[in-house]
């Protein structure tokens, strides 16, 4: 399971950020997971509780803004908002398509206590 080592990017990624703002705990670690990111949120979910027993994230509770798939059709030029993965334009049915967003997972907020 990828989840794990991504979680563990994440608190590096959220104690690095305590340590420059001098806090010593973290209340709440909001993220924006893209439905083709390739990570299961459930999962991620399950890994962060895990993985945040230690450390400034312990009482840290995981905000999951699921970021549904918005593609552009370069055939008939309309851009659509998906809740599945696929990238098939569904006005025309064609492939030719770009996604804008929907792809990534990003750290979007922290809630620190000094």
């Amino acid at each position: 399971m990828h989840e794990y080592s991504i979680v563990s990017s994440l608190i590096e990624q959220c104690e690095q950020h305590a340590r420059e703002q001098h806090s010593t705990k973290i209340t709440r670690v909001a993220i924006k997971v893209g439905v083709l990111s390739g990570v299961e949120p459930e999962l991620l979910k399950t890994a962060f509780e895990t993985f945040k027993l230690e450390g400034v994230c312990h009482d840290a509770v995981l905000e999951m803004n699921i970021q549904p798939l918005i593609i552009a059709c370069h055939q008939c030029g309309v851009t659509s908002t998906l809740d599945e993965r696929t990238v098939v334009c569904p006005n025309c049915q064609s492939t030719d398509t770009r996604v804008l967003d929907g792809e990534d997972m990003m750290l979007m907020q922290l809630e620190l206590e000094q």
